[in-house]
């Protein structure tokens, strides 16, 4: 299936730095402040992100034991949820990243479902097969670890409770 015009229109943005910036804040700034209301409104079947599948994350706080929600992008291995802790390729983890590894039971809600999963950082093969994965699904993921200097972009797995 050929990509929409929205992704392909994406593509070419991502593909300049400017554009990455631009595409960094919109989706650190903008999204998650529309995003839930959007979710609630329509049941998950409406996003601002039309180009790819988003996911809130639901945890606590790795210091406070507060809850937390994160709203991410995504995609699937089998019946696993994978999340990439790109955080826009800044040079530390991204906070739930940090949640996670101190809290794995999670939950998440995408599209009007929502499940309790357990969450593990993959890595050796796995990893990298998730990684070439994720990298063809949105090829922007190639910059953010360009971007992110030293630091190994963690790939996590989410595995259903249920």
């Amino acid at each position: 299936m050929a990509p929409s015009a929205v992704k392909r229109f994406a593509t070419i943005v991502a593909d300049s730095d400017t554009g990455m910036r631009c595409a960094a804040w919109y989706l650190k700034n903008v999204v998650p402040r529309i995003e839930p209301a959007l979710s609630r409104w329509s049941s998950g079947r409406v996003t601002s992100l039309p180009i790819t599948p988003v996911v809130f994350l639901q945890t606590n706080g790795a210091r406070t034991s507060k809850p937390r929600a994160t709203l991410l992008t995504y995609f699937t291995d089998g019946d696993d949820v994978i999340l990439i802790a790109s955080n826009y390729g800044r040079p530390r983890h991204p906070a739930w990243y940090h949640n996670v590894k101190s809290q794995p039971e999670v939950t998440l809600r995408a599209r009007g479902q929502e499940g309790r999963y357990l969450v593990r950082e993959t890595a050796g093969a796995e990893r990298d097969r998730l990684w070439a994965l994720a990298t063809s699904w949105t090829p922007p993921i190639l910059k953010y670890q360009a971007m992110a200097g030293d630091r190994t972009i963690p790939v996590m797995r989410c595995a259903p409770m249920d």
